[in-house]
């Protein structure tokens, strides 16, 4: 018994890919620098011309007006008239995309690989998506255009960044201005509220997740760093990175490299019993989520 209670307490600590729990963790880590990384160096593939740039907002706006969702200045009104709605907004914008992102990724990685999977390949799907937009559309938001207050700017003063977006002062020619089509903060912010809505047991804790997802909408428009109609096709950029991660995770894979033990059944499974997908962990009867 007792050896057999060792050989099961060194199975649970080591995935069927090999790896201990805290170097997976490390490897999601590191691909989510990654992935922040080329989110910020995107600025470097991207046309910087403020020309096209201005075209492009405006065709937009164009198309706001056609099918009557043209709210950026009532908007980015009420966040200028009034000091603390902007400086509130301010911090919300340079702050929560990263820090709610992150901790629902940890939220996600401490239930376990079968939620955290789909949902982080679906949020690495629409930022790549995002990028490729960014890229190859680059789009002045309102902020760049006569008529429209840049509220970070206005209280630059208060907080850490500076005039060039949601940058820190001094490190703005990090930051890709021109990466208003479509908007991550709502697409992440999405991502967020899909993740609680799926994955939260708890009912205020989903609301809570939409009002974030809402808030951000808002966040975004008000402060004059996004368009309406970027804030609509970063949740559309989200909502095909999810249905792009469910079809991917529903397409069989072959484990040849999955160590066998003398008996010929897959390394920590018991003899007869079907083995995990590899980077899934083992379904746990106690894997109730935690909010």
């Amino acid at each position: 018994m007792g050896q057999a209670g060792a050989v099961s307490t060194a199975s649970a600590s080591v995935r069927q890919d090999g790896f201990p729990r805290w170097v997976r963790a490390i490897l999601e880590l590191v691909l989510i620098l990654g992935l922040w990384v080329l989110y910020s160096l995107a600025r470097l593939l991207a046309d910087t011309s403020m020309g096209p740039a201005l075209k492009r907002a405006n065709d937009l706006l164009h198309i706001e007006r056609l099918i009557g969702i043209h709210w950026e200045a009532p908007i980015n009104r009420v966040f200028t008239d009034h000091r603390v709605i902007g400086l509130l907004g301010s911090y919300w914008y340079a702050t929560l995309h990263y820090v709610v992102t992150l901790g629902v990724l940890a939220w996600l990685w401490r239930l376990g690989a079968d939620r955290y999977g789909p949902a982080r390949r679906a949020l690495v799907i629409s930022t790549l998506l995002g990028l490729i937009m960014y890229i190859s559309m680059p789009t002045a938001p309102p902020r760049f255009i006569g008529g429209y207050v840049d509220v970070l700017s206005l209280h630059s003063a208060d907080g850490w960044w500076g005039a060039d977006a949601s940058a820190p002062r001094g490190l703005g020619g990090l930051t890709n201005e021109l990466a208003a089509f479509p908007s991550l903060h709502a697409g992440w912010a999405l991502w967020v509220a899909l993740a609680l809505q799926l994955y939260a047991t708890r009912k205020w804790v989903r609301v809570l997740g939409w009002a974030y997802a809402i808030g951000t909408a808002v966040v975004i428009i008000g402060t004059g760093n996004h368009w309406v109609i970027d804030a609509v096709m970063g949740w559309v950029v989200v909502l095909v990175g999810w249905v792009a991660a469910t079809a991917i995770g529903r397409i069989p894979l072959p484990v040849p490299w999955q160590r066998r033990t003398s008996s010929g059944s897959p390394s920590g499974s018991p003899s007869g019993s079907p083995s995990a997908t590899p980077g899934d962990a083992p379904a746990r009867e106690d894997a109730t989520v935690v909010d």
